[in-house]
Formats: structure tokens, sequence, C-alpha cells
């Protein structure tokens, strides 16, 4: 946030600049508040660009096996472009790179759930998907493995039809 912020500020400066030397190099004949708006629209125009790119390069930068499951948008009064097309925010993912399998709990799926959003740290969360009864337990310090593989102390969700991080966890298993 700070380097976008200072870039920002750079770009600011040096469209400035140029509308200044424009303004010199005609001879003052275009209007001096030329200056300071150019240099805050532009700086306008890199934040809003920033903001709406952010996603899509988060997801260019995510390795194989990352699979993007969810996508949050909002709208903000104080960003009012965003009522025009309202910006990403927040992205779920399911790491399959880290899924793992069980021989005595073969419907079941042990992988990673990814909480990325703008500005904030990436946020992982262990879970379990009972992929034949389309379900998700979160995988906490309650939660203990039975000698069987089995869940102790689970709180199991139902998950909707078309659960998009159940597909993408039960892939594996599923042909």
């Amino acid at each position: 946030m700070l380097l976008e912020f200072i870039a920002a500020i750079a770009l600011g400066l040096a469209v400035g600049g140029l509308a200044l030397a424009a303004r010199w190099a005609s001879g003052k004949r275009l209007p001096s508040f030329m200056v300071p708006a150019s240099a805050g629209l532009s700086m306008i125009a890199m934040m809003v660009y920033l903001e709406y790119s952010w996603a899509d390069r988060t997801v260019e930068r995510l390795p194989e096996g990352v699979v993007i499951t969810a996508q949050s948008t909002d709208r903000m009064w104080y960003r009012p472009w965003t009522y025009l097309a309202p910006v990403t925010f927040r992205l779920v993912a399911v790491d399959t790179r880290r899924s793992r399998l069980n021989a005595d709990q073969p419907n079941q799926v042990m992988t990673t759930v990814m909480l990325l959003g703008r500005w904030m740290p990436i946020r992982e969360i262990p879970v379990v998907y009972a992929c034949d009864r389309r379900q998700r337990a979160d995988l906490s310090s309650e939660v203990t493995f039975a000698p069987d593989g089995s869940l102790v102390g689970a709180s199991w969700r139902d998950l909707a039809q078309d659960d998009r991080a159940l597909e993408a966890a039960c892939a594996k298993i599923t042909p």
C-alpha cells in the first residue's frame, strides 16, 4: 500500500511537471489550473487502475494448483467509479497442491483454503472436505484425528450443490 502511494505521488509529480513544461512552452497560454488538475487526475487514474487490476495480477502470480473458487466485489460511496463497475477486493482459493488423501477415509480430502484480500496478508485455513456428503469441516486446535482417520470434534457444514471449492478439492478423487 505504501509503495502504491509513493508511485502515485511520483506519477503526479511527473505529469504535473510535464503539464508545467507544456504551459511554459506555450508561453503561458495554457490555463494555470492545468498543472495541479493533470497531476491529480493522473494520480486518481493510477489508483483506479491498481484497484481494478489487483485481482488479475494476484491470480497471475498464484502457482499452478491454486484454484480461485470465489471472488467478492464491492461498491463504496467514497469510490464512485465502483458503482459503474464493482471492484474485487477479496478472493478465495483452494490450494490443491496441499491436498492429502487418507486410505481409511477415501471420500475425504484435507487441503488448504486461502483467503486473499487487497492490502491484507494471505490467510490459510486447513479444511477437510467430505466429497460424498458435500460437507466441509475447518481444522482447528479442538479437532483431532481418530485412529481410523475420521475427525473428532469437527463441526461439519453442508455445502451447496455448485460449491466450487468442494469441486476443486474433490477433483483428485472423483472421476
